[in-house]
C-alpha cells in the first residue's frame, strides 16, 4: 500500500491547481483522475476569464498557479473587456483551444516534481470519527494519505439530460463518478443536488458568416501570467462573431417547452442564475424581443464552433429547429448537441475558510463541489485547498484571504459564511473593494504572500520587485519634472483641448488629468522612456495616480473593515447558550462556527443586536 502526503481527487481545473502547488510546496502528492486525457477539460466554453474571472486567473498566476499561463500559451483570442468602465472591472477574456489548453495542463502535471497522476477511480474514503486518512479505489486498493482534497467537479452522480431522456453519464459524454457521494453521506456530510448547462457546437463551414457581426480581440500585449513575454498579434488571432436570437426562436421555445428537461419536471436541481439556458432567457424576459449570442471557435484548425449563450436541454428535433430559426444558421449542422447536467455538491456551510470540511480533519474541497460554478472560480479554490492541506500536514495556521486582499477571498467568505442556493458564480458586484481587488495589481497583493508561502521562485520574485522599482522611478520623474507656459507639453495638451499651463505644473499633476496618458508624456520627461516600463506598469501608474483618491478611500474603508474582521472568535463558543442571541443567530452561528465577527456579521439572519451581544459575550470571556 503506497502513502502518500496529500490525495486530490478529481483533475479538473480545481484538482489540478491544487495537486500543482501541493508538489510545490514540497510535499509527495497523488492526482487521481477518471481519464489522464481529460485532466482539465473544457467540456463548457473554451474560454479563461471574464468579467470578475480575468481578476481571478490574474490572482492564481500572481500566487505561482498554472491557469493564466496556460492561456497564455493556447488562446485563440484576447479581449480586454469593460474598457468603457473603470479599471475596477476592467479584466481579461481568452478564447483558449480546446484541445491545446489541457494539453499543456496535463504535461505540466505529468512532469513536476513530487507529484504522481493515477487513473483510478475514488469511491471512498478512508476515515474515523475525526479524520480522513485516504482513500478506496475501484479496484479496492487503499491509499493512505495525511491529507485529501476533493475536487470531483460536475462528476458525483452524474446524469445528462436533453428533452425526456436521462444519461448517467459525466460531462462530455465521460464516465461519472458513482458511490463517493454515498460515502460523503455516510460520514454526516450534507450534500445538494445542482444543475449546469451547455450549448451546441455547430459546423463552421455551414454557418453564414455574412450574416453575423464580427468581434475581434484587444489590440496589444494582453496576457493573464505577469511571466508572460510573448503575445499573438492581433492579426493572427481568431474572430468570434455575434448574432441574436428572434421571435421565431422564441416561439418555438414557448411551443416545445415541454420538450426542455428544465420544464418537464425531468430535471429537479437548480440551475445557475447568471447562466441560465435560453428557454430560461425567454421566459424569465418575456418582454426582451432579442438575446445576444455569440458564435466562438473551439480549435485553431477544427470546424467546431461554440454557440455560447444558446446553452439549453431540449430535445435534439427541437433544438435543430431552434438554431436553424437563426440568422446566419439556417443550414447549421450539429456537432455535438446541448444537454443539461445534474450532480452531487457538497453543502458549501460544511466547509471553513480555509476550504477544510469542519466535522473532518484532514478532508478538503474545491471547485464545484464547493457550489461554485465555472473554470477560474474552481481554479482559484483549488489553489487554497492545496496550500492549506499542505499546512494542515506541516501544523501551520489555515492560509486564509481576505475580502479585501483577493475575489478569491470574497468568494470563499460568500459560499462558506452564506450558503448557496445554485450554482454561485463570482460577480464584481459581490465584492466591497473593486478598486483595490484590480486585475493589474494582483501581484502586488498576492505575491509577496506567495513567497512567505514558498509557492514561487526568487528569480519570479525578483522580476516583482524590479517592476516595482520602475514604477517607483516613474513616479519620482513624473513628481519633479515640472513645466511652464512655455513647454512644448502644451502642444500636446492642446491636441486635449486643455489651456497653456501656469509655472511649475508637475508630470504628476499632469498625469491625474482626464485623457492624458503616461506614453504621450515620454517626450517630454527626461529618462522615462529609458525605463522601458511595461504596459502592465504603466497602467498601474496611470490608476493609482488618477484614482488616487477614490483609492485612499478605500483604503481607510477597508481598515476599518479588518478591525472587525481580525477579531477571532473562540471555536469552542457555545452559541446555543449564549443569553441574549435570537434563536436563528444562535442556530446559524453554531452551524457556520464564523471565524471572526466579520464573517458572523455576514451570516444571513444574524442581526447588528446579535452581534453585539456576541462581543459582549467575548469581552466578558
Amino acid at each position: 500500500m503506497k502513502n502518500y502526503d496529500v490525495i486530490v481527487v478529481g483533475g479538473g481545473h480545481a484538482g489540478v491547481e491544487a495537486a500543482l502547488v501541493s508538489a510545490r510546496m514540497g510535499v509527495k502528492t497523488l492526482l487521481t483522475t477518471l481519464n489522464i486525457k481529460k485532466m482539465s477539460n473544457m467540456p463548457c466554453n473554451p474560454s479563461i476569464g471574464g468579467s470578475a474571472k480575468g481578476i481571478v486567473v490574474r490572482e492564481i498566476d500572481a500566487m505561482g498557479g498554472a491557469m493564466g499561463i496556460a492561456a497564455d500559451h493556447t488562446y485563440l483570442q484576447m479581449k480586454m473587456l469593460n474598457t468603457g468602465k473603470g479599471p475596477g472591472v476592467q479584466c481579461l477574456r481568452a478564447q483558449c483551444d480546446k484541445y491545446d489548453y489541457p494539453h499543456y495542463m496535463q504535461e505540466l502535471c505529468l512532469h513536476t516534481k513530487n507529484l504522481t497522476v493515477k487513473e483510478c477511480e475514488v469511491k471512498e474514503l478512508i476515515y474515523d470519527k475525526h479524520k480522513v486518512s485516504g482513500v478506496i479505489t475501484n479496484k479496492k486498493e487503499r491509499i493512505k494519505a495525511k491529507a485529501v482534497i476533493i475536487t470531483t467537479g460536475t462528476f458525483m452522480n452524474a446524469y445528462i439530460y436533453h428533452g425526456k431522456n436521462k444519461i448517467s453519464a459525466g460531462p462530455d459524454g465521460e464516465k461519472p463518478s458513482i458511490g463517493l457521494s454515498d460515502c460523503l453521506r455516510k460520514m454526516g456530510l450534507s450534500l445538494i443536488r445542482l444543475k449546469t448547462g451547455t450549448p451546441p457546437r455547430i459546423k463552421r463551414e455551414s454557418i453564414d458568416f455574412k450574416k453575423t457581426e464580427i468581434q475581434l480581440g484587444t489590440p496589444g500585449k494582453l496576457a493573464f501570467s505577469y511571466l508572460t513575454n510573448k503575445f499573438v498579434d492581433i492579426k493572427k488571432q481568431l474572430p468570434c462573431y455575434l448574432i441574436y436570437t428572434n421571435e421565431k426562436t422564441h416561439a418555438l421555445i414557448r411551443a416545445h417547452l415541454d420538450e426542455s428537461a428544465q420544464y418537464n419536471g425531468t430535471v429537479q436541481a437548480t440551475g445557475p442564475r447568471y447562466c441560465p439556458s435560453i428557454e430560461g432567457k425567454v421566459m424569465t424576459f418575456k418582454d426582451k424581443k432579442r438575446h445576444q449570442l455569440f458564435l466562438e471557435p473551439e480549435y485553431k484548425d477544427q470546424e467546431s464552433i461554440y454557440l455560447q449563450g444558446f446553452s439549453t436541454s431540449m430535445s435534439h428535433p427541437v433544438q435543430e429547429k431552434m438554431v436553424h430559426s437563426l440568422k446566419g444558421l439556417e443550414k447549421a449542422v450539429f456537432l455535438k448537441y446541448a444537454y443539461a447536467i445534474e450532480y452531487d455538491a457538497i453543502d458549501p456551510l460544511e466547509f471553513n475558510l480555509s476550504l477544510g470540511v469542519k466535522k473532518y480533519q484532514g478532508l478538503y474541497g474545491a471547485g464545484q463541489i464547493c457550489g461554485t460554478s465555472g473554470y477560474e472560480e474552481a481554479a482559484g479554490l483549488g489553489l487554497v485547498a492545496g496550500i492549506n492541506a499542505v499546512h494542515y500536514i506541516k501544523k501551520k495556521k489555515p492560509f486564509i484571504l481576505k475580502r479585501n486582499e483577493s475575489y478569491i477571498g470574497v468568494m470563499i467568505d460568500d459560499i462558506v459564511t452564506k450558503g448557496i442556493t445554485e450554482p454561485y458564480r463570482l460577480l464584481s458586484s459581490r465584492a466591497e473593494y473593486r478598486l483595490l481587488l484590480r486585475h493589474d495589481n494582483a501581484d502586488i497583493r498576492l505575491t509577496p504572500i506567495a513567497k512567505k508561502l514558498g509557492i514561487i521562485d526568487n528569480k519570479r520574485y525578483q522580476m516583482f520587485i524590479k517592476k516595482n522599482e520602475q514604477i517607483k522611478k516613474a513616479m519620482k520623474l513624473l513628481n519633479v519634472t515640472r513645466f511652464g507656459s512655455k513647454s512644448e507639453v502644451n502642444a500636446y495638451l492642446k491636441t486635449l483641448k486643455y489651456d497653456n499651463l501656469s509655472a511649475g505644473t508637475s508630470a504628476l499633476d499632469l498625469l491625474r488629468r482626464p485623457n492624458v496618458r503616461l506614453v504621450e508624456l515620454y517626450s517630454y520627461v527626461k529618462g522615462l522612456k529609458e525605463l522601458k516600463l511595461t504596459d502592465i506598469a504603466i497602467f498601474q501608474i496611470e490608476v493609482s495616480v488618477k484614482y488616487e483618491g477614490y483609492i485612499r478611500k478605500q483604503l481607510k474603508e477597508a481598515t476599518e473593515f479588518n478591525k472587525i474582521e481580525d477579531t477571532l472568535i473562540p471555536n469552542n463558543i457555545d452559541y446555543l447558550h449564549m443569553d441574549g442571541l435570537a434563536l436563528e443567530a444562535r442556530q446559524k452561528m453554531d452551524k457556520i462556527r464564523p471565524h471572526s465577527i466579520g464573517q458572523a456579521s455576514r451570516i444571513s439572519g444574524v442581526n447588528p443586536s446579535d452581534i453585539a451581544i456576541l462581543v459582549l459575550n467575548l469581552k466578558k470571556k
